[in-house]
């Protein structure tokens, strides 16, 4: 039986037109037979009524590329988000800034009271004081040995003492340091600045709050003059899209509008949760408008596998399977299971089971159809 509904007076006109004729692969003589049936193998003679009532053609096939649109958000550069963390306990004594200021580079965020900065301050002042002591102590020594009332150890001894003091004394001046301490103070206290341009995106401070974690985020600076847009790519299409890529990009924001780029990043894995690959197209944000979080739809052109197509009317049913009738050779034909995917009223596209370019039945087929 066919696969789709066929109107019953094509079905009719054809019973008509054979009709006298005996069943369709049995006849009194070789001349008159409708068709036989070797091992699967469908024959029509030549002076087979079939034969006028059959129609084959190639299947159809495209290689052309498609339009893929895929959800998206816009996100920071992560290479651009700065976590604040103050290096030592202490107390907020002033806030500088608020959520969502926009900030410079170098300008202060926050100052904390802390007693170990002044424990800090207060080691740096001992050390200078050693190594000036030892310095001074050096250089007596010295004058003493030249006037032959010291032996060379009683120097040695002096020029070991100078260089621990110095060995100290750059150890507290590192500490200093790295604690960031250049506008900092034991009066002004611990000043925490900005290492970069941009806007104050989270604040987790307030005045008079007691930082007691040094690995605590107190506020995160994010520059936000470049931004990507992160589309999510969907299994099927994994490895159709590349870095390179030109991508489309319309956000929900601003309708109306669109943002062309290029793909800039592809992740070498699949997101556990959406199953999807995530793609990243870096944009320029010098004015601001894109901001993290905005939804947006990505449409990219990627390249489609060969994909074939057959009219509706060659597709047979046969026992729950569906198959077509393919043409082995001049009127010969073997029926084959086919896999169908998307179809319309008029066409199916056949993902398995045979090639562009083959030969089948495309009218008529219901009459070799057991």
């Amino acid at each position: 039986m066919p696969r789709k509904h066929h109107p019953a007076l094509a079905v009719l006109g054809v019973t008509i037109a054979l009709a006298g004729c005996q069943e369709p692969n049995k006849s009194a003589g070789a001349d008159t037979a409708m068709f036989s049936d070797d091992r699967g193998l469908l024959t029509v003679p030549a002076a087979s009524p079939l034969r006028s009532h059959l129609l084959v053609q190639a299947a159809g096939g495209s290689g052309a590329g498609r339009m893929i649109d895929l959800p998206a958000a816009v996100e920071a550069d992560p290479a651009r988000v700065a976590n604040i963390l103050a290096p030592l306990t202490g107390r907020v004594i002033a806030l500088k800034v608020g959520l969502g200021d926009r900030v410079k580079r170098g300008q202060v965020l926050a100052v904390i009271a802390s007693g170990d900065l002044a424990q800090a301050y207060a080691d740096d002042d001992k050390a200078r004081d050693a190594a000036d002591l030892a310095g001074k102590a050096l250089e007596r020594s010295r004058g003493v040995r030249d006037a032959g009332g010291a032996a060379n150890k009683d120097l040695e001894a002096a020029q070991s003492v100078y260089t621990q003091a110095q060995i100290e004394l750059t150890r507290t001046r590192a500490r200093l340091q790295a604690l960031n301490a250049a506008g900092s103070s034991r009066a002004r206290g611990l000043v925490l600045t900005a290492p970069q341009g941009g806007v104050v995106t989270t604040l987790s401070i307030a005045p008079g709050v007691q930082v007691s974690d040094p690995a605590a985020i107190l506020m995160i600076v994010t520059n936000l003059e470049r931004v990507f847009v992160t589309a999510n790519v969907a299994e099927s299409d994994i490895g159709r899209v590349g870095v390179g890529t030109q991508a489309d990009i319309a956000l929900t924001a601003y309708p109306g509008q669109m943002l062309h780029g290029k793909v800039s990043e592809v992740n070498a894995v699949v997101e556990p949760d959406t199953r999807r690959q995530k793609v990243r197209i870096a944009l320029p944000n010098g004015d601001g408008r894109l901001l993290p979080n905005m939804y947006a739809t990505v449409r990219i052109g990627v390249q489609s596998t060969r994909e074939v197509f057959v009219p509706q009317s060659a597709l047979l049913m046969n026992n729950d399977a569906t198959s077509v009738l393919v043409e082995v050779r001049p009127w010969v034909f073997q029926r084959r299971v086919v896999q169908i995917g998307d179809e319309t009223d008029t066409t199916a596209r056949v993902l398995s089971g045979l090639g562009a370019g083959e030969r089948v039945v495309v009218k008529g087929g219901v009459l070799l159809n057991d």
